[in-house]
């Protein structure tokens, strides 16, 4: 259903968002490969289907699936059909089932779609990227494509459902060639210089401003704050 959707919605999305695309072409045409990206806001997910001319296959938090009653079986059926998997973020060895799947996606030659911040930015700013993607990356010897979302955040407001009109656009880096490890092999060292280089790419792509600190963490400091002063 992937296709259907992206045909029969995309363009009341495009109508709506503008999304503008550059370095499509730094696409891999066949094979596995990761999209690593920034995320501003919600509609992040639909801009990257909207701009790539594969499919893309993405982790969906775990509530998405569980839900019950019909709503709840809708929300499982849409998000399965549209090639999202869950995740159990609390992380630890509950992500793993999450990332094995991440893993076969990859290996039988398809593209995997992940915010390498783990979650969306608090303030549009680019912040340290988790290692899941390079651990992928190593462990699969696929490449990884650093891709910048632009502009997102300015047309969907956090909390707001339906974006307002405006424009986006998507870049899709040149494609980081890694190669393959064994798992024991891949080090601390190894996860983190790699991290960091596709986060400088998506950096100079989108033109943020870097923050040395994981998103969740800021988030959860700013919830506290905002708790206190209350």
């Amino acid at each position: 259903m992937y296709w259907f959707f992206v045909k029969l919605l995309g363009p009341i999305a495009r109508h709506r968002i503008n999304p503008t695309t550059e370095g499509v072409h730094n696409i891999p045409r066949d094979g596995g490969g990761i999209i690593a990206a920034n995320h501003l806001a919600v509609i992040d997910d639909a801009l990257l289907p909207l701009t790539c001319p594969r499919m893309i296959h993405f982790m969906g938090k775990a509530e998405y699936f569980e839900g019950k009653g019909l709503k709840g079986k809708f929300k499982k059926w849409w998000f399965t059909s549209v090639g999202v998997f869950p995740v159990d973020r609390s992380g630890g060895s509950k992500a793993l089932g999450a990332l094995n799947h991440a893993r076969k996606i990859i290996e039988d030659g398809e593209l995997f779609g992940i915010h390498i911040e783990g979650t969306r930015s608090p303030d549009g700013k680019l912040y340290r990227g988790h290692t899941g993607a390079a651990r992928l990356a190593f462990e699969t010897g696929c490449p990884i494509i650093p891709t910048a979302i632009i502009g997102s955040d300015k047309v969907q407001k956090v909390g707001q459902i339906i974006p307002d009109k405006g424009h986006t656009k998507v870049i899709y880096g040149t494609a980081i060639e890694v190669e393959r490890k064994p798992s024991d092999e891949v080090t601390r060292e190894d996860l983190r210089e790699l991290t960091d280089q596709v986060t400088k790419a998506i950096q100079r792509m989108s033109g943020q401003e870097y923050v040395d600190e994981y998103a969740q963490a800021v988030k959860e400091r700013l919830k506290k704050e905002r708790a206190s002063a209350a």
